[in-house]
């Protein structure tokens, strides 16, 4: 990112990728997978025992330089021939990456990946590429690392086929996941609500979808009083950005996408702890970061299902028109709700959403947001928390996470808890006791649906990490894109529990 005038990212924009069956030319670093059969691939240069010696083992992550002029070799572990997964591909892609961070032309032998699709290994080797090297960055000093501009992939000759359209998918994906990563890193100040309808517009013209942007005028008309309730102490308007995607013939299913967006929270009244997860809070929109990112990858996969998505974009600050404590808001559908907590926001401004979503036909729903702390503490930062209520939707979530390496686990949805949530005044309140905080927020969210299939995805945990690992940076990760992208891409209408 080069500009604070612009978050719309352009790092794949010089990105090339070429698919060839010998070996590599005008590259600055080569990758040699090495497997622990003992087995190494003649471009090395060396053999199995100097590698020993020099202390490499072929585990995944280990990576070995070897300067040679004028192409730098990196030996890099594969693991096991025999356990080899899609993930380990990504995840050797990314420590080759790393190990190279000043190259900007690679390649890397793929002829010989065991008993996995030419396809799936391409498309993971680029994102573990590109997602590794990401880099958001405001200084006017050189950057530690460098884009990556080119990478070439050496295959047998019956794979270069299923390598190139591979290659394209793991580009289209990393960019998308890229594209949400700027939007979650950008400053609050930089990035507003009106901002972010600007980019959804822009890259809806762009990538094939619909954008249809609502002020506070027309949220008004609508009676979205939870978006509007959260929005009363801050300067900035609020927006809600609905997002339509169509497939051509016939949609294999109607998938409804809904996203928290609150682009800066300070937790309103009840304001956060002075310290440094302030810092963070311009991410906490980065559920609707999330779907606008994996909306841009729906043409270009070829989605059969028609989605629509709904981000609800606000900041949460205290001021003297701030919503106060004990406030009731009326959502849309008429719902009242007793605010006892304002840091407890983004389900009221995704409320409005549900509802909304619910009246378009949408077959299922799945919302996204860094909604509760309690998740942090129940999973940490590696897994999102996971609730519905219908095992269809929440299994196809799954199969989703388990294909992206985007871990989900489940959470239970105990009726008996909806009692933690009852109100002496209004139709429910907005936060319950202070034990099973995730699950009394899904169990809020749960009363916006009206019955339509459902699954909440938590990552509150997940959406910032505290020290780079694999292919996931420091600080905003958009973790969260790849796995909606992919749910899109496999949805069906869900069965009945």
């Amino acid at each position: 990112m080069n500009s604070t005038a612009n978050v719309i990212p352009s790092h794949s924009a010089q990105f090339t990728v070429h698919v060839i069956t010998s070996a590599a030319a005008d590259v600055d670093a080569i990758c040699v997978p090495v497997l622990t059969d003992g087995l190494v691939h003649e471009a090395l240069g060396i053999e199995a025992d100097s590698l020993s010696r020099a202390g490499f083992e072929a585990k995944i992550g280990a990576v070995l330089t070897l300067p040679k002029n004028p192409v730098t070799v990196v030996a890099t572990g594969f693991g096991d021939a025999g356990a080899l997964t899609v993930a380990g591909i990504r995840d050797a892609a990314a420590a080759f990456a790393v190990a190279t961070g000043k190259a900007r032309r690679l390649a890397v032998h793929l002829e010989h990946v065991p008993d996995l699709a030419m396809g799936d290994a391409a498309a993971a080797f680029i994102e573990g590429v590109l997602l590794a090297r990401y880099h958001f960055d405001l200084r006017t000093t050189p950057a530690a690392s460098v884009p990556v501009e080119r990478l070439v992939l050496i295959v047998d000759g019956p794979d270069v086929a299923a390598a190139q359209s591979g290659a394209d998918r793991g580009r289209i994906t990393a960019r998308a996941t890229m594209l949400a990563r700027d939007l979650a890193t950008a400053p609050a100040g930089m990035l507003t609500a009106t901002r972010m309808a600007e980019v959804a517009v822009s890259l809806g013209e762009e990538f094939a979808f619909n954008v249809e942007v609502f002020d506070k005028e027309a949220l008004v008309e609508l009676g979205c009083g939870g978006l509007l309730g959260v929005n009363k102490g801050s300067v900035e308007p609020p927006r809600m950005i609905v997002m339509h995607y169509l497939p051509d013939g016939t949609p294999t299913g109607h998938l409804g996408l809904v996203g928290k967006g609150i682009m800066y929270d300070s937790g309103g009244i009840s304001l956060k702890p002075g310290d440094l997860s302030h810092s963070q809070m311009k991410n906490d929109m980065t559920g609707a970061a999330d779907i606008l990112g994996a909306m841009t990858t729906l043409a270009a996969l070829g989605c059969p299902a028609e989605v629509t998505a709904y981000l609800m974009c606000t900041d949460n600050m205290p001021s003297g028109s701030a919503m106060q404590l004990g406030d009731v808001l009326v959502t849309r559908g008429g719902k009242t709700v007793e605010v006892l907590n304002t840091d407890a926001e983004g389900r009221l401004v995704m409320s409005d959403a549900l509802v909304l979503a619910v009246e378009a036909g949408v077959e299922a729903i799945v919302d996204i947001a860094t909604l509760t702390g309690a998740c942090l503490r129940t999973f940490g930062t590696e897994i999102a928390g996971l609730m519905g209520n219908n095992e269809d939707i929440v299994a196809q979530v799954e199969a989703a996470a388990a294909a992206t390496d985007e871990p989900v686990w489940r959470l239970p949805l105990p009726p008996r808890l909806r009692a933690d949530l009852d109100s002496d005044i209004a139709d429910i309140k907005n936060i319950g006791g202070v034990n099973a905080g995730s699950i009394t927020a899904g169990l809020f969210l749960q009363e916006f649906v009206a019955g339509t299939p459902w699954a909440h995805i938590d990552i509150a945990g997940t959406a910032q990490a505290p020290a780079a690992s694999r292919w996931i940076p420091r600080g905003p990760t958009a973790f969260g894109t790849r796995l909606l992208a992919e749910l899109a891409l496999r949805f069906r209408s869900p069965a009945e529990n």
